[in-house]
């Protein structure tokens, strides 16, 4: 009797735990679908709904002239916003093909990481788990690659 109550408190434990992976892993998901869908569509919402106010975004552009990627410097939460905010100003949405694709990398129980494609190139994207929220922390990226790259 007492292997049987083992069993199956053995199981719910990780029918829990696999719930639990399942969440987190649509939490990061969808804060990543929200931080490309936020520049790509304008969204100022998507972008405070994944971004954290202290987002370090630094990355890398192809410069034309030499063929060498240039440092592009540092984009923080405020001018992610105000980037955002323009687009939907200007009406300068993302083409409909444009590159949009998430892939979770690896999720810990406070921390996981992604890689998003997008039209400005590639991005690794850190975040963090608070309140059972999954939050952009840092964002690494670099200009589209050479088409034999891809």
């Amino acid at each position: 009797m007492k292997k049987i109550l083992a069993l199956l408190i053995c199981l719910n434990l990780g029918w829990k735990m696999q719930g639990q992976e399942t969440k987190d892993h649509e939490g990061v998901t969808k804060a990543l679908l929200n931080y490309v869908e936020g520049f790509y569509e304008g969204d100022t919402l998507k972008l405070i709904q994944c971004l954290k106010p202290s987002l370090h975004k630094i990355g890398y552009w192809k410069n034309k002239k030499t063929g060498e990627y240039d440092y592009d410097g540092q984009m923080t939460y405020v001018q992610a916003i105000e980037f955002a905010r323009n687009v939907m100003i200007k009406k300068s949405f993302a083409k409909q093909d444009a590159p949009k694709k998430v892939i979770v990398l690896d999720i810990q129980e406070k921390t996981a990481a992604g890689k998003v494609y997008a039209w400005w190139g590639i991005d690794y994207v850190l975040l963090s788990k608070d309140n059972d929220k999954w939050m952009i922390e840092q964002v690494l990226w670099e200009g589209p690659p050479a088409k034999e790259n891809k």
